[in-house]
């Protein structure tokens, strides 16, 4: 950030000193023009300088499937080999706008980390129009409640945009369970505490709104 100010001041002083020297005439032609060249060759030091930066941010942007289980409470306590290890058993999925992950009153098959893209939480009307309950960002998960049973969704999770998502399947932590029950347990674990305080953060609302 101090480049940044520096620079900027540069950008600043330049252009105030151009313009006075050309509102009084007290430097001449040349030495416009030389002032004028110094400041375009900052100007090309700056846009590759902040060029570099914003292609490393860029670069960035595409993390690697275990980088965004990382980022998942489900998951955060897992070892770099344990993610590996549910790396190799998530499924990539790619939605358009519009799409549905799945639909209000299907059973549950499995949770979704949202990749990229924007997710909405919706449920139909009565007059066929959806109302709106979230919105999911990257990072974000959704359908939880499916890794324990197969109980119906209580919403729908559609795509508002080109979407991607990770689906972690019920049928596959029951495999790992058997395979690799320490990283089950983990899992199972911070489900748990991610329910409870879903539940806990459900009822406050609902106290409030009694109130």
């Amino acid at each position: 950030m101090k480049v940044t100010a520096q620079y900027s001041k540069k950008y600043i002083d330049s252009d105030q000193f151009i313009t006075y020297v050309l509102y009084t005439k007290t430097l001449t032609e040349e030495s416009v023009t030389a002032m004028t060249e110094t400041k375009r060759k900052e100007k090309i030091r700056i846009n590759a300088f902040w060029g570099d930066i914003f292609s490393k941010h860029k670069s960035r942007r595409r993390i690697t499937n275990v980088e965004v289980l990382k980022l998942c409470p489900l998951f955060q306590h897992l070892t770099v080999r344990e993610l590996g290890k549910i790396s190799g058993l998530i499924y990539e999925r790619r939605y358009q706008a519009g799409e549905y992950l799945f639909e209000k009153d299907q059973p549950g098959t499995a949770m979704f980390i949202i990749k990229s893209g924007l997710i909405k939480i919706v449920v139909p009307g009565r007059d066929g129009e959806e109302t709106e309950l979230a919105t999911l960002e990257p990072e974000d998960f959704v359908g939880e409640l499916a890794l324990l049973d197969d109980s119906p969704r209580s919403a729908s999770a559609k795509a508002a945009e080109k979407t991607e998502a990770l689906a972690f399947f019920r049928e596959d932590l029951g495999e790992l369970l058997e395979t690799y029950p320490v990283i089950a347990s983990k899992i199972l674990r911070d489900l748990s505490i991610i329910i409870g305080q879903r539940l806990k953060t459900s009822n406050e609302q609902l106290y409030s709104r009694s109130e």
